[in-house]
């Protein structure tokens, strides 16, 4: 994680958002006055973020999921050839 200053962030725009993207890293843009700091991540990592959480907001879909990644570490999963349609 990079933390950068706002002048830094404006001066330098594009390659802050190049270098989010090419390290799927998050930068924060640190502002001194009182308004608060930012974060700028990429589009990917942000959809899988939201995608991760909606997952996990039920509770049963989220116990489902622990329990595949619990059996997946023991060594008990298949592994399976996708169908081509």
């Amino acid at each position: 994680m990079k933390v950068v200053t706002y002048s830094h962030a404006r001066n330098a725009l594009k390659s802050v958002l190049d270098d989010v993207v090419q390290d799927a890293d998050v930068t924060i843009i640190s502002r001194r006055d009182a308004e608060g700091d930012a974060v700028v991540m990429s589009l990917d990592s942000y959809n899988s973020i939201m995608e991760t959480l909606y997952l996990t907001s039920n509770p049963a879909n989220a116990a489902s999921l622990a329990k595949a990644i619990a059996q997946d570490k023991a060594g008990k999963s298949l592994k399976r050839r996708l169908l081509e349609i």
